[in-house]
Formats: structure tokens, C-alpha cells, sequence
């Protein structure tokens, strides 16, 4: 295997990122994270990538979270623990990407890798995958975003049962309680991802950038102000589709009968 800590492969207009770290369950230390930040640069900027894919190497781990030997180290005199501008895994603090990012949970996702979960617009997880944010047991705190995400996906009083007990969610749980879209067999998880992200790319790409944009956005507004952010401007991605060629290629592909060709322009 690679011994590249974070590998991509492009597959069309999809961009596949591992992180390989199997022999540490796929935790991050600071090389990983910058890595990943990287990744996530070149899917926010090239036109030609509409989708992203995260995973963890192997069948045993998505992501186990922050690398605590890494932090233990920095702790000790040795090299510091950062975390990118863009948040860990150069994720979780990239509030302006507005392409859609789904998560292939094929293991367990503890602690920033729940947090980079929660941080992907959609989630397939494999049956033996299971949830948690244990960060209070070592004395710490789910820094990515993780106190703040969770209380917006889940209702209040699950939300601090999952902070303040550390307990932990099995897949099924975690679908349950609307925390990922599918549980699959491990042995299909790659084909229910690529099964969703097919789905995606049906779609037209700007048309799919501005309804993140306005769902991310409108979240922060009351009904009333988000839906008067679409004639005002507040959504670029928005203004961006209505004067695309994609806009009439969807107009006259439904005219003329036929699957739409989609460019991205």
C-alpha cells in the first residue's frame, strides 16, 4: 500500500479521497490533515469536479479521529498538532463549499471522524460501523464543530446525551436518528455510494452548488429572509445557474424528451 497518508483518484467528475492510515485506524495528525485540506482545495476549485467522496483505508475504520500519539507528542516537546484553516481534515470549517461531499462510513467514525461525517452532506455506513464523540473521556472537547453540528442534526435532548455521555451509536442507530442517509453491508457499500453519487450527478451540477448554497446559507435566516435572499443576491451559486447554458439545456432536453447533457456552464 501507498505510503501516502491521504490518497485521491479522480473517476469522471468524482473525486475519491482515502485517508490511509489503516494501521492507525485512520486517525489524523497534522500531515493527514493538511493532506486532506489539499484535497478538499482542488475539489473546491476545479470546475470539472462535481462530487466528493471521503473514506477511510481498509474495512475496520473510517476515521478513529485525532491522532492522540500525534497530540501526545506535541504535548511532550515534539512537533505541534495543527489543525488546517479550513478545519480538521480541511473540512469542517469550509463553510463556502457549496459541491456536495458524501461520506462512506466503512468502519467506525469516532470523534473528528464523526465530526467529518457530520460535516458531508450525505452518508452511506457500512452495518459495523458505529458513532461516537468521546473527546470528554481525554479530557477534551469535540472542537471540529462537532458541539454545534450535532445539536443542528439531532434533536436537543439526543444531541447532549451523545456529548455529555460519550455513549456510542451503531449504525442503525445513527440512520434512526437521521445522522446518515443508508446502512448497507459492508460488502455493498461501495456500490451504494456509487449508486448515490449517480443520483447526484443526474442532476444538474450549478442547479445542485445553488440549492447547498441556499439550504447552508437560509439555515442561519428566518423562512422569511432566506427566501428573499433568492431575488437579493444572497446566494451567488443561485445567480450562477439562472444565467448558466445548463439552464436551457434542461429546458429543451425535457422539450425534445431526452436525458439532459450537463456542462457545469
Amino acid at each position: 500500500m501507498s505510503e501516502a497518508k491521504v490518497l485521491t483518484r479522480r473517476e469522471g467528475r468524482v473525486l475519491h479521497v482515502t485517508i490511509n492510515r489503516p494501521e492507525r485506524m485512520n486517525a489524523i495528525d497534522t500531515e493527514t490533515n493538511f493532506a486532506l485540506q489539499a484535497a478538499f482545495d482542488e475539489f473546491a476549485t476545479d470546475g470539472e469536479l462535481w462530487v466528493a467522496v471521503i473514506r477511510g483505508a481498509g474495512d475496520k475504520a473510517f476515521s478513529a479521529g485525532g491522532d492522540l500519539k500525534a497530540m501526545n507528542a506535541a504535548s511532550s516537546g515534539g512537533p505541534a498538532y495543527v489543525v488546517p484553516e479550513k478545519g480538521y481534515a480541511g473540512l469542517t470549517s469550509r463553510f463556502d463549499l457549496d459541491k456536495p461531499v458524501i461520506a462512506a462510513v466503512n468502519g467506525l467514525a469516532m470523534g473528528g471522524g464523526f465530526e467529518i461525517v457530520m460535516a458531508a452532506d450525505l452518508a452511506v455506513a457500512a452495518e459495523h460501523a458505529v458513532f461516537s464523540l468521546p473527546e470528554p473521556l481525554a479530557g477534551i472537547v469535540a472542537y471540529a464543530a462537532g458541539m454545534h453540528r450535532l445539536p443542528r442534526q439531532l434533536p436537543h435532548k439526543q444531541a447532549m446525551e451523545l456529548l455529555l455521555t460519550c455513549e456510542t451509536l451503531t449504525a442503525a442507530q445513527a440512520m434512526e436518528w437521521g445522522l446518515i442517509n443508508q446502512v448497507v453491508p459492508a460488502v455493498g457499500l461501495d456500490a451504494a455510494v456509487d449508486k448515490l453519487v449517480q443520483k447526484v450527478l443526474r442532476c444538474a451540477p450549478l442547479a445542485v452548488r445553488a440549492t447547498k448554497q441556499c439550504v447552508q446559507r437560509g439555515l442561519n435566516l428566518s423562512l422569511e429572509d432566506a427566501v428573499r435572499g433568492q431575488e437579493t443576491g444572497l446566494y451567488p451559486a443561485l445567480e450562477a445557474m439562472r444565467q448558466s447554458q445548463d439552464i436551457l439545456e434542461g429546458i429543451r432536453a425535457f422539450a425534445e424528451k431526452r436525458s439532459p447533457v450537463w456542462t457545469g456552464r
